[in-house]
């Protein structure tokens, strides 16, 4: 394929995911991106694991994608906050009627699924171990050369590199950017109680430290671990024993999970913030984190960029359907105005959560404590808050109710 109706920079999670999107309503698409999938999808390539809120899960659904993750996925019953190991947390559960609030996936698992969709999709060309080498985004169309000589075109690109994204950078888009003085420790432990597809999330002056529930082995009970640290921590951390990091975790979880261990292979991430201020130009248009990147502190971040892909899908399927030029600025603005407000909002919240728990002392301690309890008392706030969980709040996408275009 040499032209399609939008060429992808970028096959990860987001950019493999609009591309079958795309795929199930008739749209083209050409997947450019110079990883190599055996090293990407190799079991020790990626340690983390990603919650997958209610709503992206429907869209994965609706465009054939959960099939290829049956018995992959450990679906989340309930959440449950807390400041610190004190009395007052905040218990998220789901009624009957509703299903889970989530899915957990090791990112390995949800990669190769959704890159197996990619290739299998009759309308995407995934070009792997490929680079783009020149891109030209002209009045009548985009133009990208590759490093094997070929030329593809299409009226719209679609940049899904990263938060280092060089599409965003090239294309002038400014980015307000800062990191925060942690880093996150990821990791698998096995523990003893079952988790009762609970996930928690503990606040410590220090940072956050999250349990995530995943899918039982043969050596039982296991779950994923993100847990943040001051960065200058993060090396002693990794270096530590097995027994020595189980030994540190075992305090920050107050052993309500039993003994712990085995410990599955540690890994350390940088944590930071990125918002660009437009997330369009010129026949382009940003989504997942070369668009925006933020804190795991509420387990967002892929979710993010799934609500970009539903919101952009519906933006061109509908356009094609007028006989628009899927470069037309007014879809890209469209698409602009739909998705600024709610990425703004879920950056600025998390943001302020992570300040918010950094706040040392006894006094902001049980100020915390009150308006969790505070919020656990009052139906409709909780409801809102687990709406913002699910991804259902604000304009909904059709492909996040479940729903094609």
């Amino acid at each position: 394929m040499d032209r399609a109706d939008v060429i992808i920079l970028g096959g990860g999670l987001v950019g493999s995911a609009l591309a079958v999107a795309l795929d199930a309503h008739g749209l083209t698409a050409i997947v450019i991106d110079i990883a190599d999938p055996q090293v990407i999808l190799a079991a020790g390539f990626d340690g983390r694991a990603s919650a997958i809120a209610s709503a992206p899960y429907r869209m994965l659904d609706t465009i054939g994608v959960v099939d290829r993750l049956t018995g992959h996925g450990c679906p989340i019953q309930g959440i449950r906050v807390s400041d610190g190991l004190e009395p007052g947390a905040l218990d998220f559960e789901p009624d009957t009627e509703s299903g889970a609030l989530g899915h957990m996936f090791e990112n390995r698992r949800l990669r190769g699924a959704l890159l197996e969709a990619a290739e299998a999709a009759p309308g995407v060309d995934v070009r792997m171990k490929t680079r783009a080498v020149a891109v030209d985004r002209g009045a009548h169309g985009v133009t990208v050369t590759l490093d094997s000589g070929a030329v593809v075109t299409a009226p719209l690109l679609i940049a899904a590199e990263g938060r280092n994204s060089p599409t965003r950078e090239s294309a002038g888009l400014k980015v307000a950017r800062w990191t925060y003085d942690h880093a996150a420790l990821v990791t698998s432990l096995h523990h003893e109680i079952s988790h009762e597809n609970i996930a928690y999330e503990i606040f410590y002056p220090k940072g956050p430290f999250a349990i995530l529930p995943l899918n039982d082995d043969d050596r039982g009970h296991r779950s994923a671990i993100v847990w943040s640290v001051r960065r200058d921590e993060a090396p002693g951390m990794l270096k530590l024993s097995d027994r020595g990091f189980l030994a540190e975790a075992e305090k920050k979880m107050g052993g309500f999970l039993g003994k712990l261990g085995p410990l599955g292979a540690r890994s350390s991430y940088p944590l930071g913030f990125h918002h660009a201020a437009t997330i369009t130009a010129d026949r382009l248009a940003l989504v997942g984190d070369a668009a925006h990147g933020i804190h795991p502190i509420a387990g967002q971040g892929v979710n993010v960029g799934f609500r970009d892909v539903a919101t952009l899908v519906e933006v061109l399927v509908e356009g094609k359907r007028l006989g628009l030029d899927l470069g037309d600025p007014q879809l890209l603005a469209r698409y602009e105005r739909w998705r600024s407000l709610d990425t703004f909002m879920v950056a600025a919240a998390t943001d302020g959560l992570t300040r918010l728990f950094g706040i040392p002392g006894r006094t902001a301690s049980a100020v915390r404590r009150f308006g969790l309890s505070a919020v656990q008392k009052l139906p409709p706030l909780k409801d809102r808050f687990m709406a913002e969980a699910r991804g259902e709040s604000g304009e909904v996408p059709k492909l996040l109710q479940g729903l094609t275009v």
